[in-house]
C-alpha cells in the first residue's frame, strides 16, 4: 500500500488531477481497474480513473464544495490500490460559476445560480485540424458572442471537411486499422487542452459523443455495443472533471443506421451512470419531422434527458415543445448563414439574425453556424477558423438587450400575433419578424406606468418613445421587418 499526501489548493469547480505510476503489461486501458472516493464531511463521491500511456494512471475531480477533501484509491493493481491524500477546495474566482445546470422547465443557471442563456454555434471538426487554424479559431471565438459550441470527438468526413487528421481517438491509423482496445493518449490531451482553452473564454463545449458522418471510412460509427460503451467510459472519467462540458449523445442520430432507439436508451443510461458531475444531457437529431402525436424523434422525455437539442428551420413549433417536454429548448440548428449549394448551408444573416430572435422570445435558445464557402475549403460550421458573417455582431446585439431582461422573463402568450417574453407588471419584449405592421396595440397593466423602445434588430438601435405608457397603448410602427418592442417600468 502507498500513501501519498497532496496538500494543495484546488479551485471550486475547477480540476484537481492525481498522477500515478502502474503497470504497463497487456493492456492497461481495459485489464486495470481504477477508481477514487472523495469525501467532504459525510459525503462520498466515487470517480473513475483513466490510463494515460507509459505507464501513467490519472485520476480527475471537480469539487464543489469547499473545505478539505480527502481521497483514496483502489485498484485491481497492488502498485496503485491504496493511495490515499487530501486538498482544499477554495471559493471560487472570478469567472467560475461552475457548471451549467437546469433551472426549471425553461431555463438554464451556473450551479452558483447565475442565469445562463445558451448562445451557441457550431464548428464540428475545429480540434481536429492543424495547430494554427485551431489556434486562429480560438482567437475568434474570445470577439465573439457565443457562450458555447457544438464539437465531435470523433473526426468528421464530410463535405468540405475531407482532410485526414494526424492524431485519432484510438491507437492505430486507417490503413494499419484501430485498435478499440486501446486509447492514444495524443489525441486525447490535445482535445482537453482545447476544451480547458474553452473554459477560460466563458465557453461551454457541447460535445458530441457519436455521428454518422463517418460512413465507414475510420468505423467508429459503427462499433459494437461493447466498444461504445468502452469508449464512453474513457471519454466521462478523461473529461468528465471539467465544468465546461456537455454531453451531446450525437449528432443526426437518426441517420446512424446501425444504432437502434433502444441503443440510444442504453448509451444514455451509460453517461448518466458514468457521469458522478452529471453534466447536461441531450440528443440532436436530422431532417425527420417533429409530430407531437408520433415521436419519430428522439423521446426528450425520458429522465436522462436534461434538455432538448432541437434541428429544425422553423421555431414557430417552440411552444408545442415547451409543452410537450417540460424541458429547455435548445434548437442547435436552424440552418446556416452562408452561401453553399445544400439547404441547409445558405440563408441570410437577416434571416439567422431573425431565427435567433423568434426562438428567444418563444421562450427557447437558437444556435448559430456559418457556411461560407471559400477556395481552401475553411468553412466555420466544419473546420472553423475566422467568422465572415453578418449575424454575430447582431447576435451580440440580441445578447445584451436579454442580459438587460429580469431572470425571471417567460412567454407571455396573452401578447398576441407575435411572440413575447417578459415579467408581467415589470418587463415586455416582443418581436415582429418579417410582419411590418403600421400600428401595434400593446396591452400593458393599466395601473402601472412603462417606457417604451423600438428596437431595430438588424440596424442594432434603440429608440426611445415620448412619454410613459399604461393600459392598452397604441404604438406607432417604422413599416420595415426585424422590429422588436420593449416596455419597461418607469
Amino acid at each position: 500500500m502507498i500513501t501519498e499526501a497532496y496538500n494543495c489548493d484546488v479551485e471550486r469547480w475547477s480540476l484537481f488531477e492525481l498522477s500515478l505510476q502502474g503497470p504497463q503489461s497487456g493492456n492497461p486501458y481495459k485489464e486495470v481497474q481504477l477508481e477514487a472516493q472523495f469525501q467532504h464531511k459525510h459525503r462520498v463521491v466515487k470517480v473513475d480513473g483513466f490510463y494515460n500511456g507509459a505507464g501513467e494512471y490519472k485520476i480527475r475531480f471537480m469539487p464543489d464544495s469547499t473545505g478539505e477533501w480527502t481521497f483514496s484509491v483502489t485498484s485491481s493493481s497492488p502498485e496503485l490500490n491504496g493511495a490515499s491524500g487530501s486538498f482544499c477546495c477554495t471559493p471560487a474566482m472570478a469567472g467560475n460559476r461552475g457548471p451549467v445546470r437546469i433551472k426549471d422547465n425553461d431555463r438554464f443557471a451556473y450551479e452558483d445560480g447565475t442565469l445562463y442563456r445558451p448562445f451557441g454555434t457550431t464548428c464540428y471538426a475545429w480540434t481536429h485540424q492543424d495547430l494554427e487554424l485551431s489556434e486562429q479559431t480560438l482567437r475568434t471565438l474570445a470577439d465573439a458572442p457565443f457562450n458555447k459550441i457544438r464539437m465531435c470527438i470523433f473526426p468528421k468526413r464530410y463535405s468540405f471537411n475531407t482532410n485526414e487528421p494526424d492524431c485519432f481517438p484510438f491507437s492505430g491509423s486507417r490503413e494499419e486499422g484501430f485498435d478499440l482496445n486501446q486509447f492514444n493518449p495524443m489525441y486525447w490531451e490535445r482535445l482537453e487542452q482545447k476544451i480547458f482553452q474553452l473554459q477560460q473564454l466563458g465557453i461551454e463545449a457541447d460535445l458530441i459523443l457519436f455521428h454518422p458522418y463517418d460512413k465507414g471510412h475510420w468505423g467508429f460509427d459503427r462499433m459494437d455495443a461493447d466498444a461504445d460503451e468502452y469508449y464512453l467510459r474513457y471519454t466521462i472519467a478523461r473529461l468528465g472533471a471539467y465544468r465546461n462540458v456537455w454531453w451531446s449523445l450525437a449528432n443526426e442520430f437518426d441517420f446512424m443506421k446501425a444504432k437502434t432507439m433502444e441503443d440510444w436508451d442504453r448509451l444514455f443510461r451509460i453517461v448518466q451512470e458514468s457521469d458522478p458531475y452529471q453534466h447536461l444531457r441531450s440528443i440532436h437529431n436530422g431532417t425527420k419531422m417533429y409530430d407531437p402525436t408520433n415521436l419519430i424523434i428522439y423521446d426528450h422525455r425520458k429522465p436522462w434527458v436534461t434538455h432538448v437539442s432541437m434541428q429544425y428551420w422553423e421555431l414557430q413549433s417552440m411552444y408545442a415543445w415547451r409543452k410537450c417536454y417540460q424541458k429547455p429548448i435548445v434548437v442547435d440548428e436552424c440552418c446556416y448563414e452562408g452561401n453553399l449549394p445544400q439547404r441547409w448551408g445558405n440563408i441570410t444573416g437577416e434571416e439567422m439574425t431573425s431565427r435567433f430572435w423568434d426562438g428567444f422570445t418563444r421562450g427557447g435558445y437558437v444556435g448559430h453556424g456559418e457556411t461560407f464557402l471559400h477556395p481552401d475549403e475553411v468553412v466555420w460550421w466544419s473546420k472553423g477558423g475566422q467568422l465572415y458573417g453578418e449575424s454575430p455582431s447582431r447576435i451580440a446585439f440580441l445578447r445584451g438587450v436579454l442580459d438587460e431582461a429580469p431572470a425571471t422573463a417567460v412567454p407571455i402568450e396573452r401578447f398576441r400575433d407575435a411572440p413575447a417574453i417578459g415579467t408581467e407588471g415589470e418587463y415586455y419584449l416582443q418581436y415582429f419578424g418579417i410582419h411590418r405592421p403600421a400600428y401595434r396595440e400593446l396591452p400593458l397593466p393599466e395601473e402601472q406606468k412603462f417606457t417604451i423602445e423600438m428596437i431595430d434588430t438588424w440596424n442594432m438601435t434603440v429608440t426611445k418613445l415620448d412619454g410613459e405608457y399604461s393600459g392598452l397603448c397604441r404604438i406607432e410602427m417604422p413599416g420595415k421587418p426585424y422590429i422588436a418592442i420593449r416596455a419597461r417600468l418607469a
